[in-house]
């Protein structure tokens, strides 16, 4: 089915890195930055030159577009979800994708910046791309395959699908959202519009893998009150809000940060301090795979401060806690079949599926629980959010041919 098409997955990819969209986490506008439209408006123009004739981006950044239905029968509608924007860590300004033809196991040294090198001993899934091509920043700047990687390769199916009517499926909704990468992708998105049965995020790493659950999180904000005086006059008067919570990160048991967790361990992030003397506020993410054990952490944390104020007579605090996501394996457990087609059609693509869990949340968490079932699937991102990233041209056209086998087989069981 593939013998004859040229895949145009990398190619739009390396295309759509070069637009900044790096969100901002400290906005409180939507989207956060108005430059991730710039790509949005890119992808409905291609949409529209496809032949995808709904495609549109809303006044809140989203784009919506179907892809129609060649078959006769009744079959869900499905939703292919990606997200625009990068996240803030590091810079997606000016990004300069590179192409390594062929990669033989060498060094890859960055050129704009030499002291930047991707080395197989790092990063041992690049003995997965010997003799194909890989793609990377130049060293300066995060490459940002999460998630153009997705949106590429949803891109190019939409392509593949309106190039070949003879291959049968239903309704495909196409969903780009901004944001992801502050965590608020989806607080705007129109259920009843996309009028999806069940959907699938692109956003994941090696190909055949499909994420079904992830960390359920809450937010936390401590804001620590202390009593101010002239640093000249202050003895017996002033405390400190900044010492206060430096005691407070003191205290933190080792054991449950995020450098000492992995796989289903939970953890307590001080995510951001900031202050002066009279008040200080330390920010905090809680996260767990089971969900009842947030409440857990938070306890812990809270008694944590209490110990510090009580030893500190005139001081006193707040305790915010925001959810934030929840384990999306706690719907989808009840939907086996949107998880089934995935791992059938990744073996229809010659894959062996590896389903595992996100040690963090995807749009797709949230629209599963907005009543839109959505696992996770790979797109081929490798050292995601660093000057270090990478990702191989094959693995996306894996994606792509994963996608059309995905719809096919969606139509076929109903």
């Amino acid at each position: 089915m593939f013998d004859q098409y040229s895949f145009t997955a990398a190619e739009r990819f390396c295309r759509y890195v070069q637009c900044d969209t790096q969100s901002d986490p400290h906005s409180t506008g939507f989207p956060s930055t108005e430059k991730q439209k710039a790509l949005s408006r890119l992808l409905v123009e291609e949409l529209l030159q496809i032949g995808i004739t709904d495609a549109h981006l809303d006044d809140q950044g989203y784009v919506y577009a179907t892809i129609p239905a060649t078959t006769t029968r009744s079959a869900p509608v499905i939703c292919l979800c990606a997200h625009v924007d990068t996240a803030p860590d590091c810079s997606g300004t000016d990004v300069r994708p590179l192409i390594h033809y062929k990669y033989q196991g060498s060094d890859i040294v960055l050129p704009d910046d030499p002291a930047q090198v991707i080395r197989m001993a790092e990063y041992p899934y690049l003995k997965n791309c010997l003799g194909k091509d890989v793609i990377t920043a130049s060293g300066k700047t995060l490459l940002g395959s999460d998630d153009k990687a997705g949106v590429a390769e949803i891109m190019d199916l939409a392509n593949f699908l309106m190039k070949h009517p003879e291959v049968e499926h239903g309704p495909v909704r196409i969903l780009f959202t901004p944001d992801e990468e502050v965590g608020r992708g989806v607080d705007h998105v129109d259920i009843e519009k996309l009028g999806a049965d069940f959907g699938y995020t692109l956003d994941g790493g090696e190909p055949g893998s499909i994420e079904q659950e992830n960390f359920s999180a809450d937010g936390v904000t401590i804001t620590l009150y202390g009593v101010s005086a002239h640093p000249g006059y202050a003895k017996g008067k002033m405390i400190n809000a900044l010492k206060l919570a430096g005691e407070v990160l003191a205290l933190l048991p080792r054991d449950l940060s995020p450098e000492a967790t992995s796989d289903l361990e939970g953890f307590m992030h001080p995510s951001q301090v900031s202050g002066i003397a009279e008040k200080s506020t330390l920010d905090f993410i809680i996260r767990d795979f089971i969900t009842e054990k947030l409440a857990e952490k938070e306890a812990l944390l809270r008694s944590l401060v209490e110990s510090v104020i009580s030893r500190h007579p005139g001081a006193r605090f707040t305790f915010e806690v925001r959810v934030q996501y929840r384990n999306m394996k706690d719907v989808l457990y009840k939907h086996p079949q949107v998880v089934a087609y995935a791992m059938e059609a990744m073996r229809r693509a010659g894959l062996t599926p590896l389903p595992g869990s996100i040690r963090g949340g995807t749009d797709g968490s949230r629209l599963s629980f907005m009543g839109l079932p959505c696992p996770n699937l790979f797109a081929g991102q490798q050292a995601i959010h660093s000057k270090h990233e990478f990702i191989c041209a094959q693995d996306m056209n894996k994606a792509v041919e994963t996608l059309v086998y995905l719809v096919q087989i969606a139509a076929e069981n109903q």
